[in-house]
């Protein structure tokens, strides 16, 4: 009997999907590998900073619980919702009801998966900034609807022009994807682009989807805004949370939902089919960490702005083009002048064959990524030297 050929009988929406930007990467890694090369990897975004202690030892607490392996309810705990409505209030002084206007995810992605999959169909547009974070054209490609891409130029300030937008367009659009702090590009912005964006999003009738993943890892005194702040924000948006960068809980996958309730409903809605939850432990640890958010988070954005000083100095005295970040974990990286002629897949092999340092190409956000790498602050500040060491001789 003939071996049977799967893979050919895969999904059109599978099919049509790019290579994920980290399946590239670790191909590169794995070869330089084999060579007996040291691998420093700074490709994709995954803290190494311990989860704090006392986050942890809650953790290990509720595990003994009785009833805690129970199924969890969908939604986040009563208890869980109640914590982040008062983290909003005292972080953004935005006042959220838990019943209603808070979700809980298993990871943020996986929440931004089931928004599209909850409102798209294949005649609506979505609005995608790019370059961006994949999973908001790939939720699309997935689950219907036509990607209407809006460039994201460095001579904008890496900033969305939505008023240049087809009208056409404009009339089928229903979703829109934005994220501040911005990864890759780290582009930050103040309470009055929200503003815009909420009127702008209200007059045409879309839903915007605020990914707000960095918002807490912010350096040089800059401090993050809440899109729920803006002016009629709550009429037609969400906005995202994760507890994986804040808190260095990337493998724990929390992470949770806010804003208008009737959207929150059909995303409630559409888990209800195909998840129960997260882990009722994992939720009591979630809780002590948003009690113990101030502590942690200067520590974890001092960390990273120690990271992002080393390797931007050393950027700065190689003649490397980029914007010293305000915050996220991330510095974006134009491709030098002497290597213009490759596109930011074979600049990023490149450095991995010659230096032993992995970084994300900016296809992999994006065709307006293409002339970017992005380089992950995810390994400690000796390391983070070694690699500026490594680049020079490049």
């Amino acid at each position: 009997m003939s071996k049977i050929d799967f893979e050919s009988m895969m999904s059109n929406r599978i099919s049509k999907l790019p290579p994920y930007v980290f399946t590239t990467i670790n191909k590169l890694k794995n070869e330089a590998r084999m060579r007996g090369m040291d691998i420093i990897d700074l490709g994709m975004g995954s803290p190494d900073m311990p989860v704090p202690e006392p986050i942890r030892k809650e953790l290990a607490r509720a595990v003994n619980e009785r009833h805690i392996n129970r199924y969890p309810a969908g939604d986040g705990s009563i208890e869980f919702k109640r914590a982040v409505a008062y983290w909003y209030s005292k972080r953004f002084d935005v006042d959220l009801n838990p019943a209603d206007e808070v979700l809980a995810l298993i990871g943020s992605k996986e929440g931004l998966a089931n928004l599209s999959s909850a409102f798209m169909n294949r005649d609506d547009y979505a609005l995608i900034p790019t370059p961006t974070y994949p999973i908001f054209f790939n939720s699309i490609t997935i689950f219907g609807g036509s990607l209407y891409n809006v460039p994201l130029l460095e001579e904008n300030d890496f900033l969305p022009d939505f008023e240049r937008i087809d009208p056409a367009v404009l009339r089928r659009a229903k979703l829109m994807f934005i994220s501040y702090p911005h990864n890759p590009t780290t582009t930050v912005v103040e309470k009055s682009h929200f503003d815009g964006i909420a009127r702008f999003a209200k007059e045409h009738r879309i839903i915007v989807s605020h990914d707000a993943a960095y918002s807490e890892i912010c350096f040089d005194g800059y401090k993050a805004p809440s899109f729920l702040e803006a002016e009629g924000a709550r009429d037609i948006g969400i906005e995202f949370h994760s507890f994986s960068k804040t808190f260095s809980m990337a493998g724990w996958r929390m992470a949770f939902v806010v804003g208008n309730p009737q959207i929150l409903s059909v995303m409630k809605k559409m888990k209800s089919y195909v998840d129960f939850g997260v882990f009722s432990a994992i939720q009591k640890a979630a809780i002590v960490a948003l009690e113990m958010h101030e502590e942690i988070v200067s520590e974890t954005a001092a960390a990273y702005q120690r990271r992002r000083d080393i390797l931007c100095d050393g950027l700065d005295k190689l003649g490397w083009k980029h914007r010293r970040p305000k915050a996220t974990m991330y510095v974006w990286v134009k491709i030098p002048e002497a290597f213009k002629e490759m596109n930011s897949t074979e600049f990023a092999s490149l450095i991995v064959r010659e230096t032993g340092v992995a970084v994300a190409p900016g296809i992999g956000f994006g065709e307006a990524g293409n002339d970017h790498i992005r380089f992950a602050l995810v390994e400690p500040e000796d390391r983070i030297q070694e690699t500026v060491d490594r680049l020079s001789k490049l």
